[in-house]
């Protein structure tokens, strides 16, 4: 497909200086909106004392970001497709500062979880990032790039729980979000100053009912996994939501593909390469926060457990860590795999690392040192995945989709990680273990966990080996430079 393959500059080149700026930059951006994920980890005990709330009411300071950055990633990146990738990832990191200063300023529940919304609907700077990369950088420097900017997620998170556990042990809890707001303002000047804006547009109208009904569906969706266990998952609350989201979703679908302007080109994700992609990515979102789910609570529970090892959060947060590091140097190696085999094979060997490591961790999880390594191996894999799929998106869309198409890859990425909170919250909740009169969940239970992980892992496995052998975004023909790729004005309908 010679439209994917267009790059701005000779392939095979050697990248000017000013391209290692723009990869620093973008992935520091990466890593910045990541953070948001664990930074309130370490206070959610305290929420309900700090904003004079209850325990059920401050969880909505978690569940906003999960909603927002549903509904915003999709249309954002839409949004960059038609207006420009860059333009929009300023305006998303000037949302994330706005929601980190409304939160430092937060002492009641109702700012606090407006500033949380505020800074979910910033996820989408991951997806725009990666399309930024496509449409600006040589040929030779995208699969390495956009592995790295794509394993931002995962960094930002492992490197933040133990910084925020830190700060909140040692300064006001308010500094948290002072800080995130800070490293906001430093991420936009440097986006300002060095990274240049995407040519690439698709031009026409944006569409509103589109954004709406995908919105409506999702917030139902996610509220219904998300809350269904505090709520009952038989409750009528619960069953309503479920039956909306599967309604709006599917009249969504209806207008979608007669829509002349769809927000999703839902003809372009049936196609099988980013069908089984996008599934893959369902499954490695549930496989990887599996993982965030069992092993902090191994940590912490009390050693008196039999199978607790009785740590502190920032000692969760130093024992995670090394997890981020692992899954920055695999996104060198996995560019290397995908530019020797393919995204496809680079893919099918990080899910089976994956599940290796969740495998191990069902026998090895009574030393600190035994859950270092697994997750070590378990994010060396999804240093693999995460590097793959972008790769496997982009070699199917065409240059003008790939802000709307990364962005639902990554939404993908996110549903697997609500289904995987909402099964192990059920299955932790169902197999517990009587201690002092209270229920915790038993060492059986954390190892059901393991093994439903290792299976999704396996599955995306499976998955991967479905996807079609093609010819990707990063495997441009070395003999002859490509035209550069042409600024569209307006859309055909």
């Amino acid at each position: 497909m010679s439209d994917a393959l267009a790059r701005p500059a000779e392939a095979g080149s050697s990248a000017p200086p000013r391209s290692n700026a723009v990869v620093a930059v973008l992935a520091f951006a990466g890593i910045v909106v990541s953070l948001m994920q664990t930074l309130v980890i370490p206070i959610i005990p305290e929420l309900p004392k700090y904003l004079n709330a209850s325990a059920s009411n401050t969880a909505w300071a978690v569940t906003a970001t999960l909603l927002a950055a549903a509904v915003a990633t999709p249309v954002v990146g839409r949004l960059g497709d038609m207006f420009g990738k860059r333009r929009m990832l300023l305006t998303s990191i000037v949302l994330l500062v706005s929601g980190s200063i409304v939160c430092a300023l937060a002492d009641s529940l109702v700012p606090m979880v407006i500033g949380r919304a505020l800074q979910g609907l910033a996820a989408a700077v991951v997806p725009l990032g990666i399309s930024i990369m496509r449409d600006v950088l040589p040929s030779d420097r995208l699969a390495g790039s956009t592995a790295l900017m794509s394993a931002s997620l995962g960094v930002g998170g492992a490197l933040g729980l133990p910084s925020a556990a830190f700060i909140a042990d040692h300064y006001n809890w308010h500094s948290l979000f002072w800080i995130s707001a800070a490293l906001g303002v430093l991420s936009f000047l440097l986006v300002l100053v060095l990274v240049p804006e995407s040519k690439v547009r698709t031009g026409g109208r944006f569409d509103l009912v589109g954004s709406l009904g995908l919105s409506a569906g999702l917030i139902s969706l996610l509220l219904a996994i998300s809350k269904g266990s505090d709520w009952g998952w038989t409750s009528a609350t619960t069953l309503v939501l479920g039956t909306a989201a599967v309604a709006i979703l599917l009249s969504w679908g209806w207008y979608e593909l007669r829509s002349p302007q769809p927000l999703v080109d839902l003809r372009t994700t049936a196609k099988p390469q980013v069908l089984f992609t996008n599934l893959a990515s369902i499954a490695l979102g549930f496989s990887m926060f599996a993982m965030s789910l069992v092993l902090p609570q191994l940590l912490q529970l009390p050693t008196q457990t039999g199978y607790g090892l009785g740590k502190s959060m920032l000692t969760v947060g130093l024992v995670l860590a090394p997890q981020g590091l692992v899954m920055m140097a695999m996104s060198a190696v996995s560019a290397g795999v995908t530019k020797a085999k393919g995204p496809k094979v680079t893919l099918m060997i990080g899910a089976l690392i994956v599940a290796s490591g969740y495998a191990l961790n069902i026998v090895l999880m009574s030393e600190v040192w035994h859950l270092i390594l697994v997750s070590c191996i378990i994010g060396a894999g999804v240093g693999f995945t995460y590097g793959a799929l972008p790769a496997l998106i982009m070699g199917a869309v065409d240059p003008s989709q790939t802000g709307a198409a990364n962005s639902l890859n990554t939404l993908m990425r996110s549903l697997g990680t609500s289904f995987a909170s909402a099964i192990a919250g059920v299955i932790l909740a169902q197999m517990t273990t009587d201690f002092g009169g209270a229920a915790l969940p038993s060492e059986n239970g954390f190892k059901v966990v393991m093994a439903i992980g290792a299976g999704a892992a396996l599955l995306a496995f499976f998955l991967a080996s479905l996807i079609p052998k093609a010819r990707t975004a990063v495997e441009a023909p070395a003999a002859k430079a490509p035209a550069p790729a042409p600024e569209v004005s307006e859309a055909k309908a």
